[in-house]
């Protein structure tokens, strides 16, 4: 999911300051992005569950680190930023934050860098899937001439980060999208659904256009495969063979 526009603008600058910041780039889910930490009072501690934020955030932290150092995934992806003249140095371009609780993740193309909800994504295994989708987004951003606030651009990079790191036959079955004889279609609804909502989550755009979008690129962005080069699937080897691959398209893992 990406969390503002990539429009003319410095890339060290605050996206905040812009006209077009706020909600309309999706800042209302990630507070701390526009310096909004809340303060917290005794009542927030003993009622509210809050109080955490620093323990929170030491526990993200680490599991970042191993999954930089374990996940076949995260270290292809960052092979190929690398490779592509996009290195990641992961106290720089990866942060933990609180966010919305309605998402687990973004990546902030004004500063080049991917937020992991601290307070949503807990375990190892969905900070490896948030890590991975959103080094997806840094990726389409630094070989392509990609522009977040060109609708199609958008939708593109929603439908890519979605075909290769979010549906498999069991999410969409579990998400009643596939009947036991559309494989094939029902994993396209899957990633058009996906790409779609985190569409709308960040712009304030009709669904009729959000979907106009997402139809328009849907061929050519899901036959994308770059840079991991297969569509993962559940419970399956799928990851270390890409990861062994990546060589053979240039791509030498971390």
């Amino acid at each position: 999911m990406t969390i503002t526009d990539s429009s003319e603008r410095d890339k060290t600058s605050n996206p905040t300051n812009s006209p077009e910041g706020g909600a309309q780039w999706g800042y209302d889910l990630y507070p701390e992005r526009r310096g909004n930490k809340p303060k917290l009072g005794l009542t927030d501690v003993l009622f509210k569950g809050k109080g955490t934020e620093s323990i929170d955030k030491i526990k993200c932290e680490r599991n970042v680190y191993k999954c930089v150092k374990e996940s076949p995934l995260v270290k292809l992806m960052m092979g190929a930023l690398k490779s592509s003249g996009c290195a990641i140095d992961i106290r720089r371009h990866i942060a933990c934050e609180e966010c919305s609780p309605t998402v687990t993740g973004g990546y902030d193309p004004v500063l080049n860098q991917i937020v992991v909800c601290q307070n949503m994504a807990r375990r190892k295994g969905l900070i490896q899937g948030v890590l991975t989708h959103e080094m997806i987004h840094m990726f389409d951003y630094c070989t392509n001439n990609l522009d977040f606030k060109n609708i199609d651009h958008l939708a593109c990079t929603e439908i890519r980060a979605a075909n290769l790191t979010h549906c498999s036959f069991l999410s969409a079955w579990y998400e009643g999208e596939v009947s036991i004889f559309d494989f094939k279609e029902a994993h396209q609804n899957c990633v058009k659904n996906k790409a779609l909502q985190s569409i709308l989550a960040v712009r304030e755009i009709k669904k009729i256009d959000a979907m106009n979008a997402v139809d328009r690129v849907f061929s050519r962005c899901y036959n994308d495969l770059e840079p991991i080069g297969r569509r993962i699937r559940r419970n399956s080897n799928d990851p270390f063979k890409a990861y062994g691959e990546g060589p053979y398209y240039g791509y030498d893992p971390i």
